[in-house]
């Protein structure tokens, strides 16, 4: 698939997170049985446009390895399992959190990431994204430091992704606080920050727009 991939976005470079070049961003989690949620995240579909987020899944937090990743990965931290599934094939935001992301891809499918430290003055080129195919089975960690989005799709049915979070991102904030800082003016939900492309849904409802240059599209066909 990896290859099928690079030769349909050529002008790409679109590598595996087995590359070295991933271990900035994260690392491959191969010591935690997934199986459960997987086979649960597929009974939760795919919408016929757009993505569907659910940040606290019931079925999934009453698996086993929900209370092992709270007490191993996350150092008995509360946390919470949801899943992202749908349709993306394009870049148009990035977003981090204080703490590590867990990515299960259910499907194969790519992720866009940068590094928190490439942002200067809230402002980001597309250029300095770098692009990885993450195969069906495989659980990464994204570092805190990680600039991520949604997953994006390399066939017509979509993406089914697991996301494992510290309990309460991604929830509404009460009010966003008047910023005092720079980074202050990316805070767009409960341990979130993010930074859109001019042409993104996010921007569309006031996100910050940081992102300069081509909002970078996956082709899968």
């Amino acid at each position: 698939m990896i290859n099928y991939l690079k030769q349909l976005n050529p002008a790409l470079q679109i590598k595996s997170i087995l590359d070295e070049a991933f271990l900035k961003y994260g690392k491959v989690l191969d010591q935690y049985d997934f199986s459960q949620c997987i086979e649960i995240t597929k009974t939760k579909g795919i919408p016929d446009s757009g993505n569907v987020y659910v940040a606290s899944d019931d079925e999934l937090m009453s698996t086993a390895i929900a209370k092992e990743l709270s007490n191993r990965f996350y150092g008995n931290m509360p946390i919470q399992i949801g899943y992202c599934n749908g349709n993306s094939t394009m870049l148009n935001a990035l977003e981090y959190h204080k703490g590590s992301e867990i990515d299960v891809a259910v499907t194969d499918l790519v992720l866009i990431l940068a590094d928190i430290r490439d942002i200067k003055h809230n402002q980001l080129p597309s250029t300095s994204t770098e692009i990885f195919f993450v195969p069906q089975g495989t659980a990464v960690e994204l570092y805190g430091t990680t600039l991520h989005f949604a997953p994006c799709k390399v066939s017509d049915n979509g993406f089914m992704s697991i996301i494992v979070l510290p309990e309460g991102t991604n929830q509404p904030l009460p009010s966003i606080p008047s910023p005092i800082c720079e980074e202050d003016k990316l805070l767009w939900m409960q341990n979130k920050w993010l930074i859109a492309h001019k042409d993104s849904i996010p921007a569309s409802k006031g996100a910050c727009v940081g992102i300069t240059g081509e909002n970078i599209e996956i082709k899968y066909k």
